[in-house]
């Protein structure tokens, strides 16, 4: 038997995967359930687990899938294996395939956003909500400096960037300056030189030629942590 809680958890998200096809995040279950934190959900998810009615997908971030109903022990329809669900005829429904709404994006080091620096490439990956980003191949950045608060980047946060070697004037980029230092600034071009400006009145702007700058991507969006 399940506990009460455990038993409204799997409803829950068995409804909104059949409303919108996503899992919901751990902070709207800790919501839906009245909970006081979300390591409450964990407890929950984990036992579900264990007993056999959810299923976490692999290399998807808070992507869950209902295997079975609490009524009944027999499988629901499967993404990975097509199972078809054994429900009452009258609510037969196939669980659509749970989406990725979180993407984990490689994390290469530090970004400056002030003198340049060197973009370190890393092994590690940061957990992104797909909503914030587009088409397209990204990365993640750890920005280090003040020079883009104008521009409401600060110490700490995490640049999202789409991956392009093109840019237009003015758009915010990751720039390889001399093929060694890497930095965040808004990119304009200057007569037949490349200037990357910052957003902060007491840095000046950097100035190149074009073939000491290759722009490695445009900014997609931020992540702020809050300590």
């Amino acid at each position: 038997m399940l506990t009460a809680k455990q038993h409204e958890l799997i409803r829950f998200i068995q409804q909104r995967l059949e409303e919108t096809g996503i899992s919901p995040s751990f902070e709207e279950m800790k919501e839906a359930l009245d909970l006081k934190s979300k390591s409450g959900v964990h407890r929950l998810i984990s036992a579900l687990e264990e007993r056999g009615f959810l299923r976490r997908l692999p290399n998807r971030a808070r992507a869950l899938e209902v295997i079975r109903q609490p009524e009944d022990s027999t499988p629901v329809r499967s993404a990975a294996d097509n199972v078809i669900a054994m429900t009452p005829p009258a609510a037969r429904t196939a669980a659509p395939e749970p989406a990725n709404d979180v993407i984990e994006l490689p994390l290469h080091g530090r970004i400056a956003a002030g003198a340049p620096i060197e973009a370190l490439e890393g092994q590690n990956t940061l957990p992104v909500p797909a909503a914030l980003l587009g088409p397209g191949e990204h990365y993640a950045l750890e920005v280090s400096g003040d020079s883009m608060i104008e521009a409401g980047i600060f110490d700490g946060d995490y640049a999202l960037v789409r991956r392009t070697d093109t840019a237009r004037d003015g758009e915010i980029v990751v720039a390889l300056v001399r093929g060694e230092e890497a930095t965040l600034k808004y990119l304009r071009k200057d007569g037949g030189q490349v200037r990357l400006d910052p957003a902060n009145a007491a840095y000046e702007a950097q100035v190149y030629r074009p073939d000491e700058v290759q722009v490695q991507g445009k900014l997609a969006g931020l992540l702020r942590r809050y300590h």
